[in-house]
């Protein structure tokens, strides 16, 4: 199971990266649309939009990434954050329900568990 923990970081990873491309791809798209319209008031009101939701989703991709790393290193708070996130990602359909679905299999095993006990000092 030490693998597909692994690997479930690096899917986390990707999938944060990939979400934040997403978010400045949505930015640079929103604007650049109210920019063609060459109305000022049409340019903000999509740049505002443009803005919200690029933040909005960098917001939400930064604890995966970070998630993601913590996972590949065992770390016992990146199997907490790593199974509420997956309930949300779950509602992402279709890559994010197995993503999501993955994630569960993994961090639940009764195998897993002891990978990211703290080492006894």
């Amino acid at each position: 199971m030490q693998q597909h923990v692994r690997i479930l970081g690096i899917i986390y990873v990707i999938y944060g990266v990939l979400l934040l491309l997403l978010a400045g791809g949505l930015f640079a798209f929103l604007t650049g649309i109210g920019v063609l319209t060459n109305d000022r008031e049409a340019a903000w009101i999509m740049g505002s939009v443009g803005m919200f939701v690029g933040v909005l989703l960098a917001l939400l991709s930064i604890p995966t990434i970070i998630t993601g790393i913590g996972l590949q290193r065992f770390r016992p708070w990146a199997r907490v954050i790593a199974l509420v996130l997956a309930v949300f990602k779950i509602l992402s359909f279709p890559i994010g329900t197995a993503v999501g679905v993955y994630a569960f299999w993994v961090l639940l095993n009764d195998q897993t568990t002891p990978l990211f006990s703290p080492a006894p000092a």
